[in-house]
């Protein structure tokens, strides 16, 4: 996370490296689960276990939790170590689960030996039932005192595939009574026919994630194994499993509150129903917020980095309103995006007294905030494109931009007269506007020293390119989707104008050339990004990243 100020992990491992616990090593992992793509979430825990690890010049493995076939795939691995790399994160060791399921066998026996695992026959459902309640103690199993004989012969026929799926589990043997649920003889293996993504079909038995994940970590030497908050009752129960399974190394289990954030949605469950249900054109929908969906919408790592650092290392949970993300990105851009003009919602304007066939290049700032970005050349000529929203036939008092008979600033080049309005016959619509411009005005100021308040982006018509241009909102429209009082799921709060699709826009021609995946600042409507997946040659896609408005930082100055 950096190294500006401390954080409590980071005090708990300091004072680990001064009591010479772990000889004064530290070593992390970002453990996903293969089983969907990263979100905004996950950013926060990357930036934990790597940077962590960076600080203190330690090691964090990228290690894979594949110990639940059904629902994992190769697909996922595959963009979890590119999203780890997108954000500027090396590993030091690249593992999964599978890689141990015989040691884990094996352990799971060495507890069987000392009286501290039993086969249960109960179904799942009789296994809640007899878990009891948060004031009940649970009931021990039938099958509890069974003798290390039968259950060591039982488990190896599980393993064999002697048993049909759900019909036998391997049960810690611990305390039926204690107060935290996970303690109460939880399921430490279970019967599962799915082929394996990597171990194919050699195992018809899988390890629990409770059991496998302080194995794991006992295996690669793990010193400090983060992770989030829902995972501080399954302390006692990893560190159970630590001491009873003799593997040598001890590690330690810290936990942090998880990321939280207004009008998003953190479930992979739910992400997977919007994308199987076609709600989303897939996981990596700029609407989403996984990161490759924000890495397509235009995020850059040095935001999201700089997003996490900002929310900070905190043992409580909260939720943190989107704007600050967007503010990030924002700060980011507005340093390192070049500035180009297009017009979104195109209003043809013809300047009447501007020779037909005269082009003129004015130069033009890439950045003001970054003057090394130096300028560009863009074209002017009689027939110029302007946003539909900077006229208006009868403007109510505080409009600056153009109306009949009013004058304008055209951003780098003149200052512009309205002088008629026309319009389709049959509809009414405004389709052009009748100008004129004032020669001396080169430059945008006028020589006799009268003021032009509004000043508008446009692009010359005769050398416009289109493009598709798509606008994105929140994919919900209540900062809290998670709600489901009075019956609601999220979907009841999906927002039906999160995307809007502009066809035919016109852009300077500076941007004919854009690559996939640059940014850039549209000069007064926001920032914006080439599509990776729909641009195709002739055909330019962007995607609106934030809008100019920050909300953020408006926030952040009165407190």
């Amino acid at each position: 996370m950096g190294d500006t100020g401390t954080n409590f992990i980071h005090e708990i491992i300091e004072e680990d490296i001064r009591t010479n616990k772990y000889g004064k090593k530290v070593h992390t992992r970002f453990p996903p689960e293969p089983n969907g793509y990263l979100h905004i979430g996950h950013a926060k825990a990357i930036c934990i276990d790597f940077g962590t690890a960076e600080k203190y010049g330690g090691k964090c493995n990228l290690r894979f939790d594949d110990t639940n076939p059904s629902k994992e795939d190769v697909e996922y691995v595959e963009a979890i170590k590119e999203d780890v790399k997108w954000l500027g994160f090396k590993w030091d060791g690249l593992y999964y689960a599978s890689d141990y399921f015989d040691i884990m066998y094996e352990c799971a026996v060495k507890l069987i030996k000392k009286g501290l695992a039993y086969v249960c026959d109960l179904s799942p459902d009789e296994i809640r039932e007899y878990r009891g309640t948060l004031t009940e103690p649970g009931k021990e199993s039938p099958y509890r005192n069974r003798s290390v004989e039968e259950n060591l012969d039982l488990f190896e026929r599980m393993k064999n595939g002697e048993f049909p799926d759900g019909s036998r589990v391997l049960r810690a043997k611990i305390d039926m009574a204690s107060p935290n649920m996970n303690m109460r003889d939880p399921v430490l293996y279970r019967i599962l026919r799915a082929t394996h993504h990597r171990t194919g079909d050699k195992w018809c038995i899988y390890p629990m994630y409770d059991f496998a994940h302080p194995i794991e970590d006992c295996i690669e030497g793990i010193t400090h194994s983060l992770c989030s908050l829902e995972f501080e009752d399954h302390r006692p129960l990893y560190d159970w499993v630590v001491n009873n399974v003799d593997l040598g190394s001890k590690p330690r289990q810290i936990e942090f509150a998880r990321l939280n954030l207004t009008y998003t949605l953190m479930s992979k469950r739910k992400l997977l129903q919007l994308v199987n249900e076609g709600i989303v054109s897939g996981w990596n929908d700029p609407r989403m917020p996984t990161l490759s969906g924000l890495r397509r919408r235009g995020y850059t790592p040095a935001s999201i980095r700089n997003f996490c650092e900002k929310i900070g290392v905190a043992k409580t949970n909260s939720v943190v309103d989107y704007a600050l993300l967007e503010h990030c990105i924002r700060e980011d851009l507005n340093k390192n995006a070049k500035r180009v003009m297009a017009v979104i919602r195109p209003l043809k304007v013809v300047i009447e007294n501007y020779p037909e066939d005269k082009t003129e290049w004015f130069d033009i700032e890439n950045n003001p905030e970054n003057p090394e970005m130096g300028t560009r050349k863009v074209p002017f000529s009689r027939v110029i494109y302007i946003e539909k929203d900077d006229f208006m036939e009868d403007p109510p008092k505080k409009f600056f931009r153009l109306a009949p008979g009013r004058e304008v600033r055209l951003k780098g080049a003149y200052i512009i007269k309205c002088e008629q309005v026309v319009k389709d016959e049959q509809t009414g619509e405004i389709i052009e506007l009748r100008c004129t411009y004032d020669p001396e005005s080169k430059g945008g100021n006028a020589p006799d020293g009268r003021k032009v308040k509004g000043t508008l982006h446009w692009v010359s018509a005769a050398h416009a390119i289109d493009a598709e241009v798509r606008l994105y909102d929140h994919l919900f429209t209540v900062p809290n989707p998670e709600d489901e009082s009075e019956g609601k799921t999220f979907k009841d709060y999906l927002n039906p104008n999160s995307l809007e699709v502009l066809k035919n826009c016109k852009l300077e021609p500076e941007l004919y050339c854009a690559a996939p995946g640059s940014r850039y600042q549209f000069l007064r409507l926001g920032y914006f990004c080439v599509d990776t997946v729909d641009t195709k040659e002739n055909h330019l896609v962007f995607n609106r990243t934030v809008s100019l408005k920050d909300t953020w930082a408006k926030i952040a100055s009165k407190e």
